[in-house]
């Protein structure tokens, strides 16, 4: 098997349509190689689906027109490659600690596979949530989910024999890109882990496309605030969310964007959050926007 350490980005340009990401972003991609790495190395199938899905050019090609779409177009934060990648990370730390706490997701709980088979769901679901977001925005996520069917059927067949085996794990793979957004209520804990992972993807680097681009939307100054994500063995609930924040106006992101995923899902009763703005002996906050102008219908950052 290949090293996946070496799949970065950065590492497999395609030639085409591309996003450059900023440097500190890249550096989250390789955090979240590892992380996958230290998660999923022991499980053959989540393994060698991973390295089926991110070798793949028609998945690349995915990647890369819906971050076009969403960052150059839509100035919106990072859709694309990294994020994804960072998604998985996250959905597999918290499935880690859920399973260290004898917390079984959907798929095992009701006998349809076994720990790896769950690992392979996640993965697959966290690497395909936003690939819709080539089609357009809006109803991304159903977009996404048919985007998805070819990829699945040409790559499941690879490692699983049993087609009844093999279907029931597409339809969950499915189930969990569709209701990733909190738009569509979570009926299996599989989707709240990747919706969930993908709203602790909310760090400044994510931001900084949009920004530099010249995006002052709350969306994106309210990243540019989260300096630091990190999802921890909780002392009350099995899991922590922790939000480091230099600016308050971080709450947005923690409020509508991890808040309304989490509360009402499967994962409700098994997750804390905290967010704090640190330093937190400072009376301050760090000041993100000095200038917006109006231009046109938007306002951007000016000097």
């Amino acid at each position: 098997m290949t090293d996946i350490r070496n799949f970065t980005s950065s590492d497999l340009k395609n030639v085409g349509i591309e996003v450059e990401v900023p440097s500190g972003y890249a550096e989250l991609e390789k955090e979240a190689i590892g992380a996958i790495l230290g998660a999923a190395s022991n499980y053959p199938k989540a393994m060698k689906m991973m390295e089926l899905l991110i070798k793949d050019e028609e998945v690349r090609a995915d990647w890369d027109v819906a971050n076009f779409i969403a960052v150059k177009k839509l100035k919106y934060n990072d859709h694309g490659e990294v994020h994804a990648k960072i998604v998985a990370a996250n959905a597999l730390k918290m499935y880690q600690i859920l399973l260290e706490n004898e917390i079984k997701p959907d798929f095992i709980e009701y006998g349809g596979g076994d720990e790896d088979d769950e690992m392979l769901i996640l993965l697959s679901a966290a690497l395909l949530h936003d690939i819709g977001n080539q089609i357009y925005r809006k109803n991304h996520p159903l977009h996404s989910s048919y985007l998805a069917i070819p990829i699945l059927q040409r790559l499941l067949p690879q490692i699983y024999d049993d087609v009844e085996k093999m279907v029931e794990v597409r339809g969950f793979i499915l189930n969990a890109i569709y209701a990733h957004d909190s738009d569509v209520p979570d009926l299996i804990m599989e989707a709240s882990l990747v919706g969930i992972g993908d709203a602790t993807d909310m760090t400044k680097g994510r931001g900084r496309m949009a920004f530099d681009l010249g995006s002052a939307s709350i969306h994106v100054v309210s990243a540019l605030s989260i300096d630091r994500v990190m999802i921890a063995k909780g002392k009350e609930k099995p899991i922590e969310i922790i939000i480091e924040m230099s600016n308050s106006s971080g709450i947005f992101q923690v409020e509508e964007t991890l808040g309304k995923k989490l509360v009402g899902s499967p994962l409700e009763a098994y997750v804390d959050v905290t967010a704090t703005v640190t330093p937190v002996e400072a009376d301050y906050d760090k000041r993100i926007v000095r200038t917006i102008k109006l231009k046109g219908k938007k306002f951007v950052t000016g000097e």
